[in-house]
């Protein structure tokens, strides 16, 4: 995909998520349609781009690069909150909330590259496997490795870079971005957020849905703002100028 065809993806994407949306204002299954919109879209996209080549090395039970900052946006942490009550896994028989807590405290206000010396695994991973895994946000879809072993190297420090799937890395950058712009345009709050400590903010309030739904920032204490708010907007601008 050339730079053309990219921008006129994300146009196309910001246009469905509009419509989204515009539709279901105010309606309790708004955040349900956003993600299922977005991952389905993620899913089909880079199936269609990865046609031909390699598999990726990544497989049910390798959590090596779970140790990494994940940013999310508000929908996808509204989500992963729920999906934690409704299948009991803030249960205090299986730890997973102390977990979060224990995470949030030991990582908060780490960049990428602290977070990466640290090694402290995500809390979601539970005997290997991601307790999350259904609802994981799209930063996770689209962290796709080629190499195991470039991975296991990488994560102990010896190696910089890992060959990445360019599909996964694209379209999860796409994606996410179109659905922020639509957010933006439609009055919600639309930052990324870290996820662990978001994930707290979400499970200590039980109100947090229908105050992102009234347009209320309620993830901004864990804001990244690795690039301005201002200039993301300026950048959707733009495009969305160019594409008149």
């Amino acid at each position: 995909m050339n730079e053309t065809e990219a921008l006129e993806f994300f146009v196309v994407q910001t246009q469905a998520f509009t419509e989204t949306l515009a539709s279901q204002r105010g309606c309790q299954g708004l955040i349900d349609s956003l993600l299922s919109q977005a991952f389905s879209s993620f899913d089909g996209n880079v199936a269609l781009d990865a046609a031909g080549l390699p598999e990726i090395a990544c497989r049910k039970g390798c959590a090596t690069c779970c140790t990494l900052r994940v940013t999310a946006t508000a929908p996808e942490i509204l989500l992963i909150v729920r999906y934690i009550r409704w299948t009991g896994l803030a249960d205090s028989r299986l730890n997973l909330t102390k977990r979060v807590i224990k995470a949030d405290q030991s990582t908060r206000g780490m960049d990428e590259t602290q977070r990466v010396k640290l090694k402290r695994p995500c809390p979601f991973i539970m005997r290997g496997v991601c307790a999350i895994y259904p609802v994981r946000p799209l930063a996770c879809r689209g962290h796709a490795c080629y190499d195991k072993h470039a991975c296991l190297e990488a994560a102990a420090g010896k190696v910089g870079r890992i060959p990445i799937s360019e599909p996964h890395s694209l379209f999860r950058s796409l994606i996410q971005n179109a659905m922020q712009s639509a957010l933006r345009d439609a009055g919600y709050a639309w930052a990324s957020y870290e996820l662990i400590q978001s994930v707290k903010i979400g499970l200590d309030g039980e109100h947090c849905a229908a105050s992102w739904l009234r347009g209320e920032d309620v993830f901004a204490s864990a804001r990244i703002e690795d690039v301005s708010l201002e200039e993301m907007g300026h950048t959707f601008d733009r495009i969305k100028l160019q594409s008149l």
